[in-house]
C-alpha cells in the first residue's frame, strides 16, 4: 500500500479563510445537517477546546444569543450533549459544562472499537460489489483531502467512510447501535484531527481496513478497525492534554 506524507502545515490566516469558505456540513446521504446538529457540534467544539470551561452554566437564553439561534435548538442540543457526558443536566436549573472522566471515555471508546470492528468484519463478508466500489471511491477522496491537509473536509468525509461500513455490515441493529455510540463520542473523535500528522495516520489506518475488506478477510478487517478506533482514543487524549 502507498503511505501518504503528513499534511502540510497551514497558517492561521489560511485556516481562517478555509473555514469561512467551507460549505455547511452535510450528512453522508447528502442531506444538510439540522440546525440542532450544527449547534451541538459548535457547543461541543467549544467545550472540547476549553472555551467553555467545566462548571460553566449553560443558560438557554445566553447560549441562543451566543450562537445566534432560537431557544428550541439550544434545548435540543443540550439534551444531546448531556447524553455524550459533555453537559450535566439539572432539573429546573441551567445545565452545566461537564467533563467525562477519562475512565468513562475509555470505556466508551472500548465499546466503539468492538462495534466498529464487528461492522468491518461483516463488511468483508457481506458488502456487495457496488458497496465496495463506493467504499473505494470515498477512500480515494480521503486520500486527496489528506494530501491537501484539509482537516474540515476530511472530518466530514470521514463520517461518510464509517457510516458506509455500518451499512455495509448488512445488520440494521448493529448499525443502529454503532451510530448511537458514535454520536456520543463524536466531539472527541473530531478533536483528534487537530493533532499534528493525524490526517495521514488516519488515512493509513483506513487503508488497512479497506484492503482487508476488499480481500474478504473478515478477521483482519476487524483487527485493523479495532486498532484504528483505539488509536483515535489515544490521539484524543494527547489533544486533550495539549489544550
Amino acid at each position: 500500500m502507498t503511505l501518504l506524507p503528513p499534511q502540510p502545515t497551514k497558517s492561521a490566516a489560511t485556516k481562517s479563510a478555509a473555514s469561512a469558505s467551507r460549505p455547511r456540513r452535510r450528512r453522508a446521504a447528502g442531506r444538510p445537517v439540522t440546525r440542532t446538529e450544527e449547534l451541538r457540534l459548535q457547543i461541543a467544539d467549544d467545550i472540547v477546546r476549553g472555551r467553555l470551561a467545566p462548571g460553566t452554566p449553560l443558560e438557554e437564553v445566553e447560549i441562543a444569543k451566543r450562537y445566534g439561534v432560537s431557544r428550541t435548538p439550544v434545548r435540543e442540543a443540550l439534551r444531546d450533549l448531556a447524553a455524550s457526558g459533555l453537559v450535566e443536566a439539572r432539573p429546573h436549573r441551567s445545565a452545566l459544562v461537564a467533563q467525562p472522566s477519562l475512565e468513562r471515555l475509555r470505556g466508551m471508546f472500548d465499546v466503539m472499537a468492538e462495534l466498529e470492528a464487528l461492522c468491518a468484519g461483516l463488511c468483508a463478508v457481506h458488502m456487495t460489489a457496488v458497496e465496495r466500489a463506493g467504499l473505494e471511491a470515498t477512500h480515494a477522496e480521503l486520500a486527496d483531502l489528506t494530501r491537501r491537509g484539509d482537516e474540515g473536509g476530511y472530518t466530514v468525509l470521514n463520517e461518510r467512510f464509517h457510516t458506509t461500513l455500518y451499512a455495509g455490515s448488512h445488520n440494521d441493529y448493529l448499525a443502529e447501535l454503532t451510530l448511537a455510540t458514535r454520536a456520543r463520542l463524536q466531539p472527541f473523535r473530531r478533536a483528534q484531527f487537530r493533532t499534528l500528522g493525524r490526517l495521514a495516520r488516519s488515512y493509513e489506518e483506513h487503508d488497512r481496513v479497506v484492503t482487508a475488506i476488499l480481500r474478504g478477510d473478515k478477521a483482519e478487517a476487524a483487527t485493523a478497525m479495532r486498532a484504528h478506533i483505539l488509536t483515535v482514543e489515544v490521539a484524543y487524549e494527547r489533544y486533550a492534554e495539549s489544550v
